[in-house]
């Protein structure tokens, strides 16, 4: 339920997987903040592709700013995967909450 929810909300609102994914592994699964994460990043290549799929038949897909955000996500999603082993548990935890508080907020205003 959670993969599909997922899955669901990517293709339609376009958020990341991850917003769903890791609270969802972590309340419901019981996945500790540091395995959600790299679950959710594993499920990403699906996902993404499914939607990829979609959208490209209804040519909606900006290839160009797609490939300077694709580089950019690529460097950041390594850089970030090497160090999460260095930041505490809750503090990944707080700042998945902070983001996802301030993302809803700004997105109704």
């Amino acid at each position: 339920m959670v993969g599909a929810a997922a899955g669901f909300l990517s293709g339609l609102l376009g958020i990341g997987g991850g917003v769903i994914v890791v609270p969802g592994l972590v309340l419901r699964v019981g996945l500790s903040q540091y395995s959600a994460a790299a679950t959710s990043v594993a499920t990403i290549v699906a996902t993404s592709a499914a939607g990829l799929y979609a959208f490209s038949g209804n040519g909606v897909v900006n290839w160009s700013t797609a490939g300077v955000v694709f580089v950019g996500a690529a460097v950041g999603a390594y850089l970030g995967a090497r160090l999460i082993d260095r930041v505490p548990e809750q503090w990944l935890a707080g700042t998945m909450a902070t983001v996802m508080a301030i993302a809803s907020i700004r997105m109704w205003f």
